[in-house]
């Protein structure tokens, strides 16, 4: 299975893609598409953020001691 991470990255690329797609002037296809383009790799980053796996920082682990908020 892929990672979130690099799901994310994919997702990342397909919106870029997109907006290159949607720029350009030579080809009709890709300007027609383009916005779907972005739009799919939207939804797909952020179902990545929903359900990727959570992150945990070293400030979450650390235990509440005195002193501490």
């Amino acid at each position: 299975m892929i990672s979130s991470q690099k799901l994310q990255r994919i997702a990342e690329v397909v919106m870029v893609l997109g907006i290159v797609a949607l720029c350009q002037p030579w080809n009709f296809f890709l300007h027609r598409y383009g916005l779907t383009i972005i739009l799919i790799g939207l939804v797909t980053f952020m179902f990545t953020n929903w359900f990727g796996a959570k992150v945990v920082t070293e400030d979450d682990e650390a235990p509440r001691g005195e002193g501490h908020p």
